[in-house]
């Protein structure tokens, strides 16, 4: 029979642009081979703390929970995140900045593009990027600016002035990085920070994986800085120091003048945050500080045999660093794309990594040691070695 459907029903131009997420590729490859070590999706291996589960158990029974909540988030887990942004962050509350928890952070990134932008404005991306950004720029109906990184991975600032137009609305940092694992200075922050300033512009800082960098580096907060609030938006999570991820919590701190707008935005698209995921949160951040130590000194422990892994064992083309997050970015030898390599890596070795072409980096794979344990990293690394090997 012929197509009798109309052609005023496709999708959008805009929704054609976005490129297809990875993750769900990956995963998909993954279910096909049972057994797979996943160094792949961006999770942790810990579950939250008692004190969140106790917190939900505790007012199962509130009739709260079947409600819908204040657009920005429950009081109480709201003014809780403001004391941890003033203590752990040092960030002062003095020019009316606030705070809206979302439904993840990534949730809130894209918020924040419907609340920004205007067809065809700019918003500068360093690369190796993070890909759910440049979709959220994308559906907004925006431009991603890729602005390459330097050799470290580290900002160019020569890169970010020269990439900065008439358009432009905002640069994007990301530190720890997702997925280069770099983390920034306060000093180059500070100069990104003070560009945004100069410009008129807005210095999103996505700080996901705040609690996890290594050796001496130290996680430094734009928002921060004095002369900030007011150009300065801050992105964070439980995903991944409270083994959040499937909760859905994040938060953002926004400055005064945008409060209005992000609330028409929170309340077309959720309403309002799950009020029991609330409550979870509000009990993690109760948890004793050995929680995440534990949990930190593993992490620590499986990023050191991974990077003396894959350094030792002749299959990249560079040695590799990890200075936050919980991310290996390895240039590999291979006479496959990265694409084929980790779809080869599943199917004949039982091992998922994602390529650097889904971070707008060709030619590398992201490996993830954050879900790995002392019981499999061992075999995680034989099985990714002996695959580049065989692809070398």
């Amino acid at each position: 029979m012929p197509d009798t459907t109309p052609a005023l029903l496709s999708p959008s131009a805009r929704s054609a642009a976005v490129r297809s997420p990875i993750i769900p590729t990956i995963n998909g490859w993954v279910r096909q081979h049972p057994g797979t070590i996943s160094l792949g999706q961006g999770i942790a291996f810990f579950s939250p703390p008692q004190e969140a589960l106790a917190a939900v158990e505790d007012r199962l029974h509130e009739k709260q929970l079947d409600l819908y909540g204040p657009v920005q988030g429950i009081p109480e887990l709201v003014a809780a995140l403001r004391h941890k942004l003033e203590q752990k962050n040092q960030i002062r509350f003095d020019q009316g900045q606030e705070i809206f928890v979302t439904a993840g952070s990534n949730m809130a990134f894209s918020s924040l593009m419907l609340a920004l932008l205007d067809p065809d404005d700019e918003v500068i991306l360093l690369t190796p990027f993070y890909f759910n950004h440049e979709m959220a720029i994308t559906l907004a109906n925006a431009k991603a600016v890729l602005t390459p990184t330097l050799d470290n991975f580290h900002p160019d600032l020569d890169a970010i002035k020269n990439n900065i137009t008439a358009r432009t609305k905002a640069i994007v940092t990301v530190s720890p990085n997702n997925p280069s694992a770099a983390v920034y200075s306060q000093e180059e922050l500070t100069e990104i920070n003070q560009l945004c300033e100069q410009h008129g512009l807005y210095h999103i800082s996505d700080e996901a994986y705040e609690d996890f960098v290594f050796e001496d580096t130290e996680h430094f907060s734009a928002a921060s800085l004095n002369n900030s609030a007011a150009h300065t938006i801050s992105l964070y999570s439980f995903s991944k120091a409270y083994g959040f991820a499937g909760w859905r919590v994040g938060y953002m701190l926004v400055p005064a003048e945008l409060a209005d707008t992000l609330r028409k935005v929170q309340d077309t698209v959720l309403i309002s945050p799950p009020i029991v995921s609330q409550l979870a949160a509000l009990g993690a951040l109760q948890a004793d500080t050995h929680y995440l130590q534990t949990h930190l000194n593993e992490i620590k422990n499986s990023r050191a045999l991974c990077l003396q892994a894959l350094n030792d064992s002749g299959v990249l083309r560079q040695r590799v660093q990890s200075e936050g997050a919980f991310y290996i970015f390895a240039r590999i030898q291979s006479r496959l794309s990265d694409l084929e390599t980790a779809h080869h890596l599943i199917r004949e070795n039982g091992v998922a990594t994602i390529p650097g072409s889904a971070f707008a980096t060709e030619g590398y794979l992201r490996v993830s040691y954050g879900a790995l344990t002392s019981d499999n990293v061992d075999i995680g690394m034989q099985r990714l070695i002996k695959g580049l090997q065989q692809l070398a």
